[in-house]
């Protein structure tokens, strides 16, 4: 199947004294269907990114096609297929929410009723149906941004490209919009490309990931193979009797390991937990707790991070 959108080599120079090279011949798909996380640390390259396949700041090479059709050639007709949400998006204040939602389907060549129709079960589902007729100013930041949401989805895209769609949200009012988020995508097969500095939501959300550092492309995988391709397990256990055992199998290993009273956390291998724990078990050493943890998105952004630094 081919997909909905093609990035081949794309670059991006800012003009300036020696240019600033913000993307560098980065080349990636999006299938249909699909949920891809563009992820990474400051500076790397999200935001030129999106701006670029928004049509709103111009690439210095490299090609753009959605669903097949070079984007510079046929922008309007493309845009009226994609929308776009972010948490640093301004709205024209002195309008109410209605009328921003309003002005917004007129656009794409919706109606009021029509609109209305459409973005009123959305207000209800992100809590603000009873601001509909409060301006723009007049709301807190969590409320923009579901509204940003609203305007996003309602238009009924076939393509949306969120950047840091819940970063001014709080935790439960995040976890319900990334609820929405895979809804959507089931309900109307929406393609999604999602930035976020939420590794955790990122792992939840996204099919694939790609990660950008310094313009580039450096991984570009499953959540959890990407995690796991880089990071260990975390064995935590608490060790009533046969704390210097345990030590000392772990220095006899070479393992890396924490002692905190009578906890001990190993780093280990998914592969050497068996091992170690029936050595632990041959040396009598008697635990009351045990707790694995998985390696995580974010412990393999951390190292990645510091690692390409």
């Amino acid at each position: 199947m081919e997909p909905v959108l093609s990035v081949r080599n794309l670059r991006k120079i800012y003009p300036g004294k020696g240019g600033h090279l913000a993307v560098d011949g980065i080349s990636f798909e999006l299938g249909a269907g699909e949920i891809l996380g563009l992820l990474g640390p400051n500076g790397s390259g999200k935001t030129t990114t999106i701006q670029m396949l928004l049509g709103t700041l111009s690439f210095s090479s490299g090609e753009i096609y959605y669903f097949g059709r070079d984007f510079p050639k046929h922008r309007s007709e493309v845009l009226q297929k994609v929308s776009f949400a972010s948490t640093y998006t301004s709205l024209p204040w002195l309008l109410t929410v209605q009328e921003n939602l309003e002005v917004m389907g007129r656009l794409y060549g919706i109606g009021p009723k029509e609109a209305s129709k459409r973005f009123f079960p959305l207000l209800e589902r992100f809590g603000i149906l009873d601001k509909k007729d409060v301006r723009v100013s007049a709301l807190s930041a969590g409320q923009i941004t579901r509204l940003v949401l609203v305007k996003a989805f309602f238009i009924d895209p076939k393509i949306v490209l969120l950047d840091e769609p819940t970063a001014s949200l709080d935790p439960e009012m995040a976890k319900e919009i990334c609820q929405f988020i895979l809804e959507e995508r089931e309900k109307r097969g929406l393609s999604i490309l999602f930035t976020s500095h939420k590794m955790d939501e990122a792992a939840q959300l996204c099919d694939r990931v790609i990660f950008l550092k310094n313009g580039k492309i450096i991984a570009n995988d499953v959540p959890k193979k990407l995690a796991r391709s880089i990071s260990a397990f975390q064995v935590r256990l608490v060790v009533p009797d046969g704390m210097k055992r345990t030590v000392a199998l772990a220095e006899k290993e070479k393992l890396s390991y924490q002692v905190e009273r009578r906890t001990i956390q190993v780093t280990l291998e998914e592969g050497q937990i068996p091992t170690f724990l029936t050595a632990l078990a041959q040396e009598g050493v008697v635990y009351s707790n045990i707790k694995i943890e998985e390696p995580s998105l974010e412990d393999y952004f951390l190292q990645i991070a510091r690692k390409q630094k």
